[in-house]
């Protein structure tokens, strides 16, 4: 797993051989393969393009009240839980946090939102020049699972449509008392073909994997080359999965 820190045209000849070809009737095979190989080659000598590391990339955590959202940036950010140290988020406020991808710095800013339905129409402003949603549930609270559905409602109104949304069922270390079966998180996470996991702010179990996905997926985006496969998250994670044994503890 990473680590963090932060032509000159063909000409078309033609023979007096054969009269009845005419130069606007159309190319012959070989001048198109001439030019789809010509083509080939264009498109190979392209530079690949350079990632630019002063992108800020704008990251919003949103979820119901109590879901973890404060505490899970915490556990990414400072690498640590402080139990009962955190009341209900008032308005939304913000940390910046560099993740290293392929050698290179991915800025995250980082944006921690309240959940209360009164500072919902604060949110929604903050939806439109988003990079990254992380929707939070938590899989002790059967009311914050199903108020996904609407959370993804407004962020499909107000977000960007190329936005990376990742769906995280948190509070895994009190899986003796959830009331959401992973199952069901994975269900609808595929429902709406968005990744999914299932984090502990607390113990810190996919956290960093939940982040240093998306800035991948970021970084990828930035720099994607058309003739290059477009970055399969899904298979990311599940790759990043299998080299760990902390998901063993599912």
């Amino acid at each position: 797993m990473e680590r963090m820190e932060s032509m000159e045209p063909i000409t078309a000849y033609y023979t007096s051989a054969y009269p009845e070809i005419e130069p606007d009737s159309g190319e012959s095979g070989e001048n198109q393969n001439q030019n789809q190989n010509q083509n080939q080659n264009q498109n190979q000598s392209e530079p690949a393009p350079v990632y630019d590391e002063q992108l800020l990339h704008k990251t919003i955590l949103v979820g119901d009240s109590g879901v973890g959202k404060t505490s899970l940036l915490v556990q990414f950010d400072q690498g640590k839980f402080i139990p009962g140290s955190f009341s209900a988020t008032v308005g939304i406020g913000f940390t910046n946090k560099v993740v290293t991808v392929d050698n290179v710095k991915v800025r995250l800013q980082i944006w921690d939102t309240a959940g209360q339905e009164r500072f919902r129409s604060v949110t929604h402003a903050y939806y439109r020049d988003a990079h990254a949603l992380l929707l939070l549930y938590d899989i002790t609270n059967k009311s914050s699972f199903d108020n996904i559905r609407a959370w993804l409602t407004e962020i499909h109104e107000y977000a960007q449509s190329d936005v990376v949304i990742m769906l995280l069922g948190n509070k895994a270390d009190m899986s003796s008392v959830r009331a959401i079966r992973r199952e069901e998180g994975e269900r609808l996470a595929r429902e709406h073909s968005v990744p999914f996991m299932e984090t502990s702010a607390k113990t810190g179990v996919n956290v960093e994997l939940a982040f240093t996905a998306v800035a991948n997926d970021l970084k990828h985006r930035a720099v994607q080359h058309p003739s290059q496969p477009t970055f399969q998250i899904h298979q990311y994670i599940e790759a990043q999965k299998e080299k760990s044994s902390c998901c063993s503890y599912f």
